[in-house]
């Protein structure tokens, strides 16, 4: 089946800072994640489970996040999903690291433009 144009892959961690920025607001599980993401952006990010959860299990293994046992809205054994002090901090570094390079292209784009 032909890939769909309008969805691109996610640039090198975008889907990190997703899960970090939404885990910021609460914590969550993995669906919830999917969910937040989604409903956020307006239906213009999907993010696949197969890239979520190995997403997720090296941000806890890197101290990014932490989890515990919880319980689904649907009354299932999940794993709830959150953000810790030093998942914080790598947060704002990839943030102001994004907002320059997203800076820099704006720029090429308006010059490409004239």
């Amino acid at each position: 089946m032909a890939k769909n144009p309008e969805h691109r892959d996610l640039f090198s961690g975008a889907l990190e800072m997703m899960i970090l920025h939404s885990l910021r607001l609460k914590p969550m599980h993995g669906y919830a994640l999917v969910k937040h993401i989604k409903q956020v952006s307006d239906n213009l990010l999907q993010v696949e489970e197969g890239s979520l959860y190995p997403a997720l299990q090296r941000m806890l293994r890197e101290g990014l996040l932490e989890s515990k046992e919880g319980v689904s809205a649907k009354g299932r054994p999940t794993r709830i999903y959150r953000l810790t002090d030093a998942g914080m901090r790598h947060l704002e570094k990839e943030v102001s690291s994004f907002e320059k390079m997203f800076a820099g292209i704006t720029r090429v784009l308006a010059v490409a433009k004239a």
